[in-house]
């Protein structure tokens, strides 16, 4: 049984404008298991995912480019928090990232950063689909 895959028309798009449109002000919660607890995080805009993504290019920077993305998308807590970075000693602003989260956690929230704008599995080819 092959499966039926519907074509997005304009038809579509101009009666559910709003469903369809990108939003650039989305925040989502996630809960860190280590705290118990949640942090909010901002929908990044496109060009802190390619510096981001150039970061990883660059031998010297490339360990520091998921530290760069979740400093930068943390909302709450805020990272950026100048008391904050004292207490915990930070010689840069992106080291509190490394003091706070593991280095999975970092990873994870970078990854989950990634997919709210599509980098990550949203698109498949039709075929795959119908398989």
């Amino acid at each position: 049984m092959t499966k039926k895959v519907k074509k997005l028309t304009i038809t579509d798009l101009l009666k559910q404008k709003e469903k369809y449109q990108v939003k650039s002000d989305t925040t989502e919660e996630l809960f860190i298991e280590r705290f118990q607890s949640s942090i909010t995080i901002k929908k990044p805009e496109r060009s802190l995912i390619m510096e981001s993504i150039s970061m990883t290019e660059d031998k010297d920077q490339a360990e520091k480019a998921d530290d760069f993305l979740v400093y930068n998308i943390v909302v709450e807590p805020n990272l950026k928090d100048a008391e904050l970075q004292k207490e915990f000693g930070c010689a840069e602003p992106t080291d509190i990232v490394g003091k706070l989260f593991d280095a999975g956690e970092v990873t994870n929230i970078a990854k989950f950063a990634m997919d709210m704008l599509g980098y990550g599995a949203s698109v498949k080819q039709v075929s795959d689909l119908k398989n």
